[in-house]
């Protein structure tokens, strides 16, 4: 039986990002600074769901004047999917660290738990 792999948790907040973008196009530096990871590991995050089908790759068509063009991302189907599945139980992990840490509020999208279920 084949071992199936957690994705770290820099490649889940990769896929976290693209999928909060859903249908846009993101640049990679975009996704370095509003995750605060480095280029050197955002980029070959982004090769790696590239050759697995889970992110389609294009060139910026018209880029600014004086800029050369940049390398655009987004979810396909599949990384959409796989987006979904590690997002659920990230969701969990954060709403049961909250309510130990005696925080009344939830995380954003996450389901409250039931008095107990920790």
């Amino acid at each position: 039986m084949a071992r199936v792999r957690r994705p770290s948790p820099q490649t889940a907040a990769v896929l976290a990002a693209l999928a909060e973008a859903g249908s846009d196009w993101s640049h990679g530096y975009d996704l370095c600074r509003a995750l605060g990871l480095k280029a050197g590991t955002v980029y070959p995050i982004l090769i790696r769901l590239a050759e697995r089908g889970q992110v389609e790759t294009s060139w910026e068509a018209d880029p600014p004047r004086g800029r050369p063009a940049r390398h655009l991302y987004r979810l396909t189907a599949a990384g959409s999917e796989l987006a979904h599945t590690i997002a659920a139980p990230a969701r969990a992990v954060t709403v049961t660290a909250s309510a130990r840490a005696g925080d009344d509020a939830p995380a954003p999208g996450a389901a409250r738990l039931l008095p107990g279920a920790i």
